[in-house]
């Protein structure tokens, strides 16, 4: 006993400091015998099964370490007896089974090249030796003992060491008998502070209830998708010239039930899916159902990269909810944040006790504006990691892309910085080259492993060819947010109709780089919070004029040129601003107004799919031609929206709430003009001016053609004419 007492491999376990205890407990032969050791510190006794039977082990130390000697090996995985308090059960030893993880995975995941690494790290049911149990495999090189702790052996981190793979920081243990809904966490002691802390599982798929934050083993989903015709057409279509007008939805307040609650995936798949497909939107984004510990981060403070939000159900709810957009005919895009990650201790922060995921120097690994911490993409396990979170979501959940969030803020090292307070790359420069390559490495994927996907970036500065091929210098995005356009056009808007002849650049500008880049046209969440007011509240006015200029808004945006993108609520002129605690205010469509901006989005969505002119040339000049941009003082735009085919619409907007009559325009094409679409119809809440008898051409030269209309533009009125 004497002796080992001061073993000190015997010592390491009893502290739980040993960094290999394979090395030590399990079975082992020694010399002519073979010796089985356990450490069990809860039981009061231990048997193994032998060729010969069950056989006592001996307690060889007070704090709970069991051996057994024997001439014969047990038959392995070993299989062991205990007992506790006159209760006894039986298991396998956790240290006589072999590793489950290749020299491939381990190669690859050190590369940073090994895409489904979910598969790979994390908690996973499994049969290990024809044992049923649960692998379980975490990255944490700074670490002297990294132990699974759960409900399974009392948190404790003695009990459950895991085996390390020698320098590449990867640690692995398979633990029979468990099963799904068990939670866990990963304690780790870091080698040079020797501090200890339990942390989540950063490839976890599912986490218990909040306020906890254990990850709990999930199986992996065994949901009978029937999208596959979806899917097969998305790989063969041509989304550069087809229509996509997105929905953009954060799920825990578009609608709650009538106690206040979540609905969940499957209660909105039955209710907001109906919705979308009514409403004519082509997309639906989410806000991020990635874990996140706080309602008020909208999902932005990611803390589960691989977990669906319980908020709303489980992983198999969710598939069901994108299944179902899917069989309606509407696209799932989400929202995903690879930029930034928050400072929960329980999460990714300093996980191994060391700055991991993140940059030691603050001037390389913080965002000071939100808090959080920044990835180091420099570092190949780091980008394997968000690499294969991009991976899971568009292939075990369908998705038909990510919008990126806040790119800007990746690319660039002096991101909301002041001089001093950031560090440049190695060629004195403030971009950031490590997350510029795991972009590029990321829209490759993307495009090469999902056809049809697409990726989007939130990106908000004059960076080159955001939306432009990887293998011409670009980025890779498919498409990339115009907040200029944005920020231009409610700019525009906010000014007083008295006012905006003065303004008129700001709806013209945006033709000069308007095809430099795939942009969308986004009206987001962002826009509609923090003091910014709701869309129909920016606008100014008495409440006729609100309600005009929101109608006007919506029929510029869903005619320029760009794809659509629209915040939920501003469809039907939400009234206060979003509130991420409740639901939208749905009893306003009792009101004519707001029933009327509904059914303004509602047959505008429809028709910009019905009309190729409106999208078909979104990225290319030549299917943009401005009839007139030059009448600031009346404040008036005209324009042509061509198809591939040469067929064309006219959009003529009036910003003022002056009734113009008699305005002549020029036209390409002599013939018969039909009006076919008018904010202010008496139907969407309008005063009812326009054109309802169609239009003549005449043979009279305007503004550049040889024929002319002479027309009657609505006040604070958008009205859309075709050629008959």
């Amino acid at each position: 006993m004497a002796k080992i007492k001061k073993d000190p491999q015997l010592l390491h376990i009893l502290h739980a400091r040993h960094h290999d205890p394979f090395a030590y407990l399990g079975l082992h032969q020694d010399g002519s015998q073979y010796v089985l050791r356990t450490f069990q510190p809860y039981a009061d006794k231990v048997w193994l099964e032998t060729t010969s039977g069950w056989q006592a082990l001996q307690r060889n130390h007070e704090s709970g370490l069991f051996e057994w000697r024997g001439n014969e090996p047990p038959p392995v995985p070993c299989r062991i007896r205990l007992e506790e308090n006159g209760h006894s059960w039986e298991t396998h030893d956790v240290y006589t089974f072999w590793t489950g993880l290749s020299t491939d995975e381990l190669y690859l995941f050190g590369e940073g090249r090994l895409k489904q690494a979910y598969r790979t790290f994390g908690a996973h049911l499994c049969e290990q030796q024809g044992v049923h149990g649960v692998r379980f495999v975490v990255w944490a090189p700074n670490a002297e003992r990294v132990s699974v702790v759960g409900n399974f052996n009392r948190w404790d981190g003695r009990i459950h060491p895991m085996r390390v793979h020698g320098s590449s920081g990867v640690w692995e243990i398979f633990i029979p008998g468990l099963t799904t809904s068990d939670l866990y966490k990963f304690e780790i002691r870091n080698r040079q502070s020797g501090q200890v802390f339990a942390k989540t599982d950063p490839y976890g798929f599912s986490f218990e209830q909040r306020p906890g934050t254990a990850a709990r083993v999930t199986a992996y989903g065994h949901y009978a998708w029937q999208d596959n015709t979806w899917l097969e057409q998305r790989a063969k279509a041509d989304w550069l010239h087809a229509p996509f007008n997105c929905y953009e939805v954060h799920l825990g307040s578009w609608r709650r039930n009538a106690q206040g609650h979540f609905l969940n995936y499957r209660e909105l798949a039955h209710e907001l899916v109906p919705y979308v497909q009514e409403m004519g939107y082509t997309h639906i984004e989410l806000l991020p159902v990635s874990e996140h510990p706080l309602n008020e981060s909208w999902g932005y403070q990611t803390t589960g990269y691989f977990g669906v939000t319980n908020r709303f159900g489980s992983p198999d709810d969710l598939r069901y909810f994108i299944d179902c957009c899917h069989q309606a005919g509407i696209g799932v895009l989400l929202d995903w944040v690879p930029g930034h990650f928050p400072k929960d201790d329980w999460a990714l922060a300093r996980f191994d006790g060391s700055a991991l995921f993140e940059h030691e120097d603050p001037r390389l690994g913080e965002h000071q504006d939100w808090g959080t911490y920044i990835f180091n993409y420099g570092r190949n396990e780091v980008r394997n990691f968000l690499l294969a979170s991009a991976y899971y979501w568009l292939s075990e959940f369908h998705i038909d892309g990510l919008r990126v969030d806040a790119v800007a803020s990746m690319i660039y090292l002096d991101y909301s910085r002041k001089a001093g307070e950031w560090l440049p790359n190695r060629h004195g420069g403030r971009e950031n080259l490590e997350a510029i390559d795991f972009l590029r490495q990321l829209n490759v994927m993307v495009h090469e492993d999902f056809p049809g996907a697409l990726t989007i970036a939130e990106e908000s500065t004059a960076w080159p060819m955001v939306s432009r091929p990887v293998y011409l210098g670009g980025l890779g995005f498919s498409m990339k947010w115009n907040m200029g356009w944005m920020n231009d056009t409610l700019a525009y808007f906010a000014n007083d109709s008295i006012h905006r002849r003065y303004h008129h650049d700001k709806l013209t500008f945006g033709q000069i780089y308007a095809y430099s880049e795939n942009f969308v046209l986004p009206f987001s969440h962002d826009e509609v919070v923090h003091g910014k007011h709701s869309l129909l509240d920016k606008m100014p006015g008495d409440s006729w004029q609100k309600f005009a200029n929101l109608r006007l808004l919506i029929t510029y945006q869903m005619t320029i040129s760009g794809k659509k993108l629209n915040f939920m609520g501003n469809e039907f002129g939400q009234g206060r601003e979003w509130n991420v605690n409740a639901s939208l205010d749905w009893q306003l469509l009792e009101r004519h107004w707001h029933k009327g901006v509904q059914r303004l989005n509602q047959d505008l969505s429809h028709l910009y799919r019905q009309l190729p002119a409106l999208y078909e040339l979104d990225f290319d000049p030549h299917g943009f031609e401005w009839i007139d941009c030059s009448d600031s003082d009346q404040s008036i735009i005209n324009y042509l929206r061509r198809a591939r085919d040469g067929s064309f619409v006219l959009v003529l907007l009036n910003f003022t709430p002056v009734l113009r009559s008699g305005y002549r325009i020029g036209v390409p094409t002599a013939g018969h003009y039909r009006e076919i679409f008018n904010s202010d119809a008496e139907y969407y809440g309008g005063s009812n001016q326009g054109n309802g008898n169609g239009l003549q051409s005449e043979a009279q030269a305007w503004m550049g053609h040889m024929q002319s209309l002479v027309v009657t533009l609505p006040p604070l009125g958008g009205v859309i004419i075709t050629l008959d």
